[in-house]
């Protein structure tokens, strides 16, 4: 069997897999620890999020998580292909390399150069990689050489948290609590860019579809996530109805998912997002 090993950063919840292993990041409030996705599920989070003064810090997936996953694997004699949050944004990545070094051959390891959405969308293509009957090395071929393809934009709803995290500066954070600014970022090139800025929600969500137009449009034959972070899905579900043109024509449901802790702890809550593979090159 080929196994998918991936991070809790991919926000991939109620995982009815067998062959999908999703190994937890450390999420630290104060003085107490918890598992993300284990312990600690995305409303959970934004509960404690919403009502503390100060930011939670998120912790890497240790090399021993990892190892103890390897060696599970290679004792049932399986392969696996670990796709991991962004080299950029984590030593998650490094550790995944580490504990591979003892198992060359039944270990391959893919940074998604992404995170949240867009490693769940490259997660769900290697799980369907998998199901289409490829091998171990034509999937993380694949996989190498389509995650440039992925493309994650996110509207958020609030610079308070870019402010908490030292991001943006007290002054900018309050200037544009006072303007509405609603900032519409990317990851690119495995890195968090400000793509641009709006002035409210409405011009947020425009902002947000013109951006996803500008890539070259969606490729459907592959997977297509949205999600939102907070208590909440309501600007969601508001976003899909008011540009159900994007998609409507194209698939008969679509996929949200709520994001979790490793990137609502940097963005907070309200923010809403996109992650597709790009039918442009």
């Amino acid at each position: 069997m080929i196994r998918i090993i991936t991070d809790s950063a991919s926000d991939i919840v109620d995982n009815q897999r067998e062959d999908l292993i999703i190994l937890p990041i450390t999420i630290t409030f104060g003085e107490e620890q918890f598992q993300d996705g284990v312990n600690l599920t995305h409303k959970m989070f934004y509960e404690r999020l919403i009502e503390s003064d100060e930011l939670p810090v998120t912790s890497q997936v240790p090399p021993f998580a990892f190892e103890e996953a390897y060696r599970k694997v290679a004792e049932e004699g399986d392969q696996a292909i670990v796709i991991t949050l962004s080299s950029k944004l984590s030593g998650t990545c490094q550790s995944a390399h580490i504990a591979a070094q003892e198992y060359e051959g039944a270990v391959r390891v893919v940074d998604s150069e992404n995170a949240s959405l867009g490693e769940h969308a490259l997660v769900e293509y290697a799980l369907r990689l998998v199901d289409s009957g490829l091998s171990f090395e034509e999937i993380v071929e694949k996989l190498e050489k389509d995650k440039s393809r992925i493309r994650l934009v996110a509207l958020l709803d609030t610079l308070e948290y870019l402010k908490k995290g030292g991001r943006i500066s007290k002054a900018a954070a309050m200037a544009g609590n006072l303007l509405s600014i609603k900032p519409v970022i990317a990851i690119i090139q495995g890195e968090v860019a400000i793509l641009g800025k709006a002035r409210g929600s409405k011009q947020g969500n425009n902002l947000l579809a013109e951006q996803i137009q500008l890539t070259g449009g969606i490729d459907f034959e592959k997977p297509f996530v949205l999600g939102y972070t907070g208590l909440s899905d309501t600007m969601l579900q508001k976003y899909i109805v008011d540009h159900e043109t994007l998609w409507k024509s194209n698939v008969d449901k679509l996929e949200t998912s709520s994001v979790g802790g490793t990137i609502g702890t940097h963005i907070g809550p309200g923010a809403i997002g996109v992650a597709f593979f790009s039918a442009g090159e």
